[in-house]
């Protein structure tokens, strides 16, 4: 499909025989964003005002500055990268927003026709430190061609505006680099160098206390692992190491993130999509920001025509897709518009964040980035299932399809002092590169107790381990904002090929408490009429075309513990589109110690039935491409109760492979079997 409404050279399939996309791509994708806003720049081009009905919680005018900082980097990474050529002139419309915005800086939330141009404030925890990074790393690549060149008064003003950051608090995560990212420039630039280097060490300092090893840290709160681990928490201390040409500092920072690189490139799809999971997901392509950054620093365990695979998929992917309206305008959503992907904090400009993935414009022309043959993604390589321990992962790849499953056993990003409600792109059991959550009706990937009627929260997600195939994780489930008394589920889940075994051991619900859980959301333009049979007792499945022309089919097979089954509507859609449907198993606990399991199955242009020989365990597939996948027919399952209270299990694939596995309250653990033991 070719949605975008960027202006694009021929593709050059012969260089990218992946994605047909150059070097000439992204600039001309560059120079088609920045067009795009060109006509929302007010007074001086102080402010850029994109038009959107809702402000976000900043305000109008902070909104209006977002507009400017983000696209201010965008213009700064396509200028460097071109050696300070700016045949746009887009460095003197820059400049003159430096002017206009910083002479009289003010705390009014709202624009006027008195006031159409000042800058808000940078305030503790406000919106304009966040701006204020992006502008300084803007200043710091283009220093010759503009802050070299500025009238003496705009640099003091601006520096006045910039160096206000340095003393102010930021919020307890991933803003404590927005400081840093100030002070480094302003460091270099020889103003309050004392206070700038200070922020510089104390945003080191207080990321330091995130980072959990093997290139992963959580965004302040204790178990909060999304993509900005990689657009923000790896991305802004090596680029300020790199600019800086500080070698220790590299040093310490680049092997992180190449061990962060080395999972994070199993997140991608075959079809160019970052797993669909956490919270600011209209920064869209954002997520190839570490990719380029590695290969910046030379600190990437990835070859350059693979990272060149995975940006320009991911690049590609979405102004394929309608990421961009008639306007040119980056929308608020995934593809096209979609307003629960949109925080309180996102203003019309958020989705400029994914200037950020520019960043390999940065490599010179003739780096092998750009001139070598592009590879395989991992997802397109071999069938891969990854444990991701630090996060609590396990990443579910397959090479006939591209799909990327992630099952999630660790991240919940709920803060340490209280609990908040269910994030679904948290919350989730598991998130893919080709769906997205619910967010009214039945949850997708989610089992829930039923309390009066309302299904229970997963809330505080602990993780017990991940091994060779498998994760598990328990949890204390929710209702009216509080603990079920005494109640725990301990949850499994088991990978291999394209298939995966969900296990849930519900413990301390009263007999006969009612449960649900729901199967892969598909979503797209439109649903084909539903199938004979999608509603049985024992399984149903939900169909739909997606944007990009695949039938996606989402099947929920019930094999221990459920009663019932049906297809439920989703009225409002996904993040992949507006028809949507959700395939839901129903049943009821039996006793104080209840197992649950059920088969899923997620496959496109193939109508298949999934025939499962055993009533004991849940054994679920996610695939795009079923044609030379095996039948689930041939997966059997065993379980059997110990006297001890637990639970033992044993799976055996359609391939032969078997893994064992031992469920108890608040444990779990399992092994997969060598080939001699596939009996």
């Amino acid at each position: 499909m070719e949605d975008t409404a960027v202006l694009l050279p021929p593709e050059d399939h012969a260089l990218s025989p992946r994605t047909g996309w150059t070097r000439a791509h992204w600039e001309a994708a560059a120079d088609g964003l920045l067009d795009a806003v060109l006509p929302w720049a007010g007074p001086g081009h102080a402010l850029i005002d994109l038009p959107r009905a809702t402000p976000s919680w900043s305000g109008r005018r902070s909104d209006a500055h977002e507009g400017f900082a983000r696209t201010f980097l965008l213009a700064a990474l396509r200028i460097a990268g071109a050696g300070g050529a700016d045949p746009h002139g887009l460095l003197d419309r820059y400049a003159a927003g430096l002017d206009a915005g910083t002479r009289h800086p003010t705390t009014a939330r709202d624009l006027t026709d008195d006031d159409p141009a000042s800058w808000p404030v940078v305030t503790d925890r406000g919106q304009a430190m966040v701006e204020a990074a992006a502008i300084a790393f803007a200043l710091r690549l283009t220093r010759p061609w503009l802050w070299d060149r500025l009238p003496a008064d705009v640099r003091t003003r601006t520096a006045r505006w910039l160096a206000e950051t340095l003393h102010r608090t930021p919020n307890d995560n991933n803003w404590w680099l927005f400081p840093l990212a100030v002070g480094g420039f302003l460091a270099e630039a020889g103003i309050e160098e004392h206070a700038a280097r200070a922020a510089v060490r104390r945003g080191l300092e207080r990321i330091d206390r995130f980072y959990l090893g093997d290139g992963w840290y959580t965004d302040g709160r204790p178990r909060a692992f999304d993509h900005y681990n990689g657009w923000a928490l790896h991305l802004y201390p090596v680029l300020h190491a790199h600019l800086a040409d500080d070698r220790a500092l590299l040093a310490e920072y680049g092997p992180r993130l190449a061990a962060h690189l080395a999972d994070y490139a199993h997140l991608f799809g075959g079809d160019g999509a970052p797993v669909h999971q956490g919270r600011s997901l209209i920064y869209r392509f954002a997520a190839t920001a570490p990719l380029w950054a590695g290969t910046l620093t030379g600190h990437t365990p990835l070859t350059p025509g693979t990272t060149r695979r995975l940006a320009s998929g991911a690049l590609r992917h979405f102004l394929d897709r309608g990421a961009t309206g008639p306007d040119g305008l980056l929308t608020l959503g995934w593809y096209g518009p979609h307003p629960p992907l949109v925080q309180p904090y996102s203003g019309p400009a958020s989705p400029y964040w994914a200037a950020s993935g520019f960043l390999g414009l940065l490599l010179p022309a003739d780096h092998p980035a750009w001139t070598d043959r592009e590879e395989p993604a991992p997802a397109e390589r071999r069938d891969t299932v990854r444990a991701l321990p630090g996060p609590g992962w396990l990443v579910q790849s397959t090479a006939a399809d591209g799909l990327v499953r992630l099952h999630n056993h660790g991240s919940d990003d709920q803060p340490a002092d209280r609990v908040h409600p269910d994030d679904p792109h948290y919350a989730r059991l598991a998130h893919s590169t080709a769906t997205g959550p619910v967010h009214t009706g039945p949850a997708d990937n989610h089992l829930a107790l039923l309390v009066d009627g309302e299904p229970t929260e997963r809330g505080p997600i602990t993780p017990l381990a991940t091994g060779n195939g498998w994760a598990a994780s328990t949890h204390r489930p929710r209702a009216a904002g509080q603990p079920l008394p005494g109640v725990t589920v301990t949850s499994l889940t088991l990978a291999h090929g394209a298939d995966e075994v969900r296990a849930h051991l519900v413990v301390g619900a009263p007999p006969g408490t009612p449960l649900r859980e729901g199967g892969w959301a598909v979503a797209g333009d439109h649903l084909p009429p539903a199938r004979p049979g999608t509603g049985t007792a024992a399984a149903a499945t939900a169909t739909a075309h997606t944007l990009d022309g695949r039938l996606l089919t989402s099947e929920l097979r019930a094999l221990h513990g459920y009663t019932a089954a049906r297809t439920s509507p989703v009225p409002d859609g996904t993040a992949f589109g507006a028809a949507a449907a959700l395939p839901v198993l129903t049943g009821a606990t039996g006793g104080a110690a209840h197992l649950l399991v059920c088969a899923a199955r997620l496959t496109a242009d193939r109508l298949t039935t999934a025939r499962l020989t055993t009533a004991h365990l849940t054994a679920a597939r996610l695939t795009a491409a079923a044609d030379e996948l095996p039948s689930l027919d041939g997966l059997t399952a065993d379980v059997a109760a110990a006297p001890d209270g637990a639970y033992r299990l044993r799976v055996r694939w359609p391939d032969g492979a078997v893994h064992e596995a031992e469920l108890s309250p608040g444990a779990a653990c399992a092994r997969r079997l060598p080939p001699g033991a596939r009996t």
